[in-house]
Order: structure tokens, then C-alpha cells, then sequence
């Protein structure tokens, strides 16, 4: 099941490990594995590319960075080949995305005796960049009935699905709460009109996606694969200022 419509389906310039995602998700359809053990996983092999970093493996860390990216995309695919969707596993993905984001950028820190200012910079950066990205994605889904999963505002724990402890999506919920309710208000704040668009045109969600975290991590491979650590911070500084950009054209052209 597609998270949009074909009508609105759209080139998604971070979501390029899909097909083996989907891959991924059928083989294990008819298993035991869960898509909160996929989650789990993705976790693992995000702390395997920090320790790739810390030991100078720079090409290993951006291969297993990659598939990070695929795994993240691999668990939603499975719960919804199994028809599982859970609240549970969808802030539980989050939760483990922007702590893993954190320690990226620590470690890409330490490795190149960076500024820890800047580094702070681009976490934040980065972070405003996704919610961007995925407030703008989740309005277009919900404007036209696709995936519901993510709702466009989490202020509140929602009801379980059938199946999940009511007592857990509360838990989670506080958790990924805290995390994201600063980037989430910033955004909103900055465009609260978007839940009032128009359905968004795919050129316009093709260029967005550039902010989604498979794309980010995407260029943080490259420039470690060509030995450029020290470049990550100064791209996602200057990227964050696009935010501006996107959300200018969103108000002026999109209204």
C-alpha cells in the first residue's frame, strides 16, 4: 500500500532505497520478524557506521549509513504488507531517528575536531529541515486520503490500534513529544496556513524531499566516502537557510 494516491505520487529524491526496502519486507513477510525488530535493526546498523567513523572506515560507515536509510524505510513497508500499522512503531522509529542524528553529528564532531557550536547548528538545522519536509508530506496525505499513520498534529497521544497497548502509545508519545515539539511548534509557527493548501504539485514535493533524512544521509556518505567529513557541517548550515525558501514559495505560490 502506497502512502499516496498515483494521482499525487511524486518523485521522492530521499526515498531512493524503496525497491530494496520492499524487497526487504516481502521476504520477511510470511516470518516471525516484526517491523519494531526492523526498527531495531536500523538502530544497530546506525551504531555500527558510528563505530566505522571512530575507526577511520570511512567508505564502510557511508555503506552502512546507506542501509540505515533502506532498514528505515523497510519497517513501514513490512506493517504495511502485514497490515500492522502501530503508533507504537511509528514514534519508536522517530525517537530512534533523531537521537541516531544526534550521535551522526557527535561523532562527525569528534572525528574532525570541529566546532561544537556548528555542530549544534547543523542538528538543528537538519532536524527543522525533516519537520518541514514531513509536515508539508503529512498534510498532502491527509488532504487526499492516503497513509494516516502520522498525523499532521501530535498533541495529543492518539488511540492504539487494535492489537497495542494503549499504556505504550501514551509512553512513546511523551517520549517523541519531547524531542520534537520544538521543531514541530518552530515549523508550524513559521507556516501555519499549509493544513489550509491546496493539494501540494509534485515538482514542488520532488524538490522538498531533498530535506527528507534519506537524502541527508545520503550526502553525509558522499562526503565521507570522499574523505570530507569536515564538509557535513557547513552543507547543512547553508541548506537550512532553504526552509525560508520553501516555505516563501509554499505561502506566495501554493496558497
Amino acid at each position: 500500500m502506497a502512502k499516496l494516491p498515483k494521482a499525487y505520487q511524486f518523485i521522492d529524491l530521499s526515498d531512493y532505497g524503496r525497491f530494496i526496502a520492499r524487497w526487504i519486507a516481502n521476504g520477511l513477510k510470511h516470518g516471525s520478524a516484526t517491523p519494531y525488530q526492523v526498527t531495531t535493526w536500523f538502530i544497530i546498523t546506525g551504531f555500527a557506521a558510528i563505530a566505522c567513523m571512530l575507526l577511520d572506515q570511512l567508505i564502510l560507515a557511508a555503506i552502512l549509513l546507506i542501509l540505515k536509510s533502506i532498514l528505515d524505510a523497510a519497517d513501514g513497508e513490512l506493517a504495511r504488507i502485514k497490515k500492522t500499522p502501530s503508533y507504537v512503531g511509528r514514534y519508536y522509529d522517530s525517537i530512534a531517528d533523531i537521537l541516531l542524528n544526534f550521535l551522526f553529528l557527535l561523532t562527525i564532531w569528534y572525528i574532525t575536531n570541529g566546532s561544537i557550536l556548528y555542530m549544534i547548528i547543523s542538528f538543528i538545522g537538519i532536524q527543522l529541515q525533516g519537520t518541514l519536509y514531513n509536515y508539508y508530506y503529512v498534510i498532502l496525505r491527509n488532504s487526499v486520503n492516503g497513509d494516516t499513520t502520522s498525523r499532521v498534529f501530535e498533541d495529543s497521544a492518539p488511540p492504539a490500534f487494535e492489537g497495542e497497548s494503549q499504556q505504550r502509545v501514551n509512553l512513546y508519545y511523551k517520549v517523541y513529544d519531547f524531542l520534537y515539539i520544538i521543531f514541530d511548534k518552530t515549523i508550524y509557527n513559521l507556516d501555519q496556513g499549509a493544513v489550509n493548501s491546496k493539494p501540494f504539485p509534485k515538482w514542488f514535493m520532488t524538490i522538498l524531499s531533498t530535506f527528507g533524512l534519506g537524502f541527508q544521509l545520503l550526502v553525509m556518505a558522499i562526503l565521507l566516502t570522499i574523505d570530507k567529513p569536515e564538509w557535513i557541517f557547513p552543507f547543512f548550515i547553508f541548506y537550512s537557510t532553504f526552509i525560508f525558501i520553501f516555505i516563501g514559495i509554499r505561502r506566495i505560490f501554493l496558497n
